[in-house]
């Protein structure tokens, strides 16, 4: 399943909707990302499976932080 190491979001359940309103069901699915990121702290890299916003998020703030916020140990 694709889901965030960090965050834990995955793909969420959703409707197309046609031109006469019929819904069928869909997939929404979660722009999901393996990237190894350097921790400074541990002084290594870390695999991680992590969306495009924790990636921005990541970047701005650093990965120990981040993953801090949500409750997460790296």
């Amino acid at each position: 399943m694709a889901k965030s190491d960090i965050t834990g979001k995955r793909k969420l359940k959703a409707q197309n909707v046609s031109h006469s309103n019929i819904k069928t069901k869909r997939w929404q699915n979660v722009n999901i990302q393996t990237r190894r990121v350097w921790v400074p702290e541990f002084n290594r890299y870390v695999t991680l499976k992590l969306t495009t916003r924790d990636i921005r998020t990541i970047d701005k703030i650093g990965v120990v932080a981040y993953a801090k916020r949500h409750g997460v140990k790296l």
